[in-house]
């Protein structure tokens, strides 16, 4: 997607300018992965013309392979946001009709030579919201990817501008007997899945007890062999705790509670997080550093401008290992 931002803290009604970046759910995640060291493929559609061409070089300069990106259609999606500051919330706008990626087909794809080679299938509920053709395209991707052996992991991300809770469940409930990771937090799983966690994020109670049982009820339901949640504390829209949990049907655990404030730009930290939980499981490391090491991810995410966590792997195990005290490094 194309992102046009108001400079700053200003707003749309003030703003004589945008900054321009490019970005989006599923195209964060492989930068990050990418800039973690791992191989990352991504797959979409995009207009045959120098505005699509852009948004690819947007991903190629970060090494992320573009192979399977189809061309045609007739525009790029845009979104358009003001951040927020203090008490006052930032604002999205989307302008997605008829984007590229919402009219593609099963036609532009060929699933069973982009998973031919891979490993690690990531998708977002943003994808499916974009209209019936694309929900199809996302189930016949998953069936193609378990065909291939290949895991799957799902960022709930619901968005209610897109698409209404009933809506959202009726895809997204049968999706779920695809899905190996369930990432979300817990307005993801309210809205998409139908389970509520007995917790008060935005009051600050955000237990580990509380998630438990909505948990263990999605995977017994679903057949997961990962929920993931994380929890932000939204005391301004500068101002955010923030953590995570992780169960694999034996254990809990419970990320480090990070204090972000002041935030520069919260757009992208899920993608962050979500990127984070891959690289850790992805490359066999334990599932209590995988969580660790996304919620530090995430984290520095919140730091910087656009859409894309633009850190690498030592920055973020440098985070994880206690050095966040913001000293210049000489």
């Amino acid at each position: 997607m194309l992102r046009l931002s108001t400079p700053g803290n200003s707003r749309f009604v003030q703003s004589d300018s945008f900054d321009v970046n490019f970005g989006g759910g599923e195209a964060n995640v492989a930068v990050s992965l990418q800039n973690y060291g791992n191989e990352a493929f991504f797959v979409s559609k995009v207009p045959a013309h120098e505005i699509g061409q852009a948004a690819v070089n947007s991903l190629r300069r970060f090494g992320v392979h573009v192979s399977h990106v189809a061309r045609g259609g007739e525009r790029l999606g845009i979104y358009y946001l003001e951040t927020g500051s203090s008490i006052r919330p930032s604002k999205v706008i989307y302008d997605r009709a008829h984007s590229s990626i919402s009219e593609a087909t099963l036609d532009d794809f060929d699933f069973d030579a982009i998973f031919r080679d891979a490993d690690w299938f990531h998708w977002s509920g943003i994808t499916p919201a974009l209209g019936k053709n694309m929900a199809e395209c996302v189930e016949k991707a998953c069936i193609a990817a378990k065909k291939a052996g290949v895991t799957i992991s799902c960022d709930l991300n619901y968005r209610n501008k897109l698409w209404s809770v009933q809506e959202a469940q009726k895809v997204m409930r049968p999706l779920m007997k695809y899905i190996d990771v369930c990432i979300g937090n817990e307005e993801d799983a309210e809205k998409c899945l139908g389970f509520r966690p007995e917790a008060d994020v935005a009051g600050g109670k955000t237990e580990a007890s509380g998630y438990k049982s909505i948990f263990q009820g999605m995977m017994e339901t679903f057949g997961f062999k990962y929920v993931v949640s994380t929890l932000r504390e939204s005391f301004s829209a500068s101002n955010n705790g923030w953590k995570a949990l992780i169960y694999d049907g034996k254990e809990f655990c419970e990320s480090r509670r990070y204090e972000l404030n002041p935030i520069v730009d919260r757009v992208g930290g899920g993608d962050a997080f979500s990127a984070g939980i891959i690289h850790g499981l992805a490359n066999g490391k334990p599932m209590q550093w995988a969580l660790e090491f996304a919620v530090a991810a995430s984290a520095l995410k919140h730091t910087l401008p656009g859409d894309v966590n633009m850190v690498s792997a030592g920055e973020v195990e440098s985070l994880m290992n206690g050095n966040g005290n913001g000293r210049v490094e000489r």
